[in-house]
């Protein structure tokens, strides 16, 4: 195994700061949409449902070409936020972005697994007693979701770290800026004579990637016994 190198380190730097900042800035919304498909009756349930787990089935590419053209210079929303002189493409924000997205609905499925295990009777009770559904929510649904909230958050931490095809087309391959491991190996793999360099981030990826996985298994089982 070749010694890793310092834009190595970087890539893995990179990667985590991606995937804790992607699960981070998905958790309230996915709570929120995991939470009306769950207990909410409204017409285009279906609908949404579908716009949630469309990010699993179409290529990464097309997600991150439909970013670019979103927050591109010229995009409807690129151009409002780069009068307002924020700029989003070929940064880290945008792979942060681009993961969420992406490990979006891996996030919801698993806390629509947790919330649909939790015994309706116990929100019913308290809406008998006078709690309003935010109160339901907030003392009910949250406490008896939080395996479902660590299941989702490690799945799609574990995606965020393995995303390449939307980051690269919204964030670029620039090391030490936006170069994650997947956009390393990428570039090892693509030069001669880097085998060995891929290979080692490879195994680091591995170990990563393991190590997250074992925790989602744990909180699953943990999910089963309290079923």
């Amino acid at each position: 195994m070749t010694p890793l190198s310092s834009t190595d380190y970087d890539a893995i730097r990179l990667s985590l700061q991606v995937a804790v900042a992607a699960t981070l800035l998905s958790l309230p919304f996915g709570f929120g949409v995991a939470y009306l498909i769950t207990f909410a009756k409204f017409r285009g349930k279906m609908l949404l449902e579908v716009l949630v787990n469309l990010p699993l089935t179409l290529p990464p590419v097309v997600v991150g070409y439909f970013l670019l053209l979103l927050l591109g210079k010229h995009g409807w929303l690129g151009s409002l936020l780069n009068e307002a002189g924020i700029r989003l493409i070929f940064t880290l924000k945008a792979a942060v972005i681009a993961s969420a997205i992406v490990g979006f609905p891996l996030l919801v499925r698993s806390l629509r697994i947790g919330m649909e295990s939790i015994d309706p009777q116990l929100i019913n009770a308290s809406r008998t007693l006078g709690a309003r559904w935010y109160d339901s929510m907030l003392s009910i649904v949250l406490p008896l979701s939080v395996p479902g909230l660590i299941a989702g958050s490690s799945l799609m931490f574990a995606r965020s770290l393995g995303e390449f095809g939307a980051t690269i087309i919204v964030a670029g391959n620039i090391p030490g800026v936006t170069q994650t491991i997947p956009l390393a190996i990428y570039e090892y793999a693509s030069s001669p004579g880097s085998e060995t360099m891929a290979l080692s981030l490879c195994l680091v990826s591995v170990g990563i990637s393991m190590a997250v996985l074992f925790l989602h298994e744990f909180t699953a089982k943990k999910m089963t016994r309290r079923g």
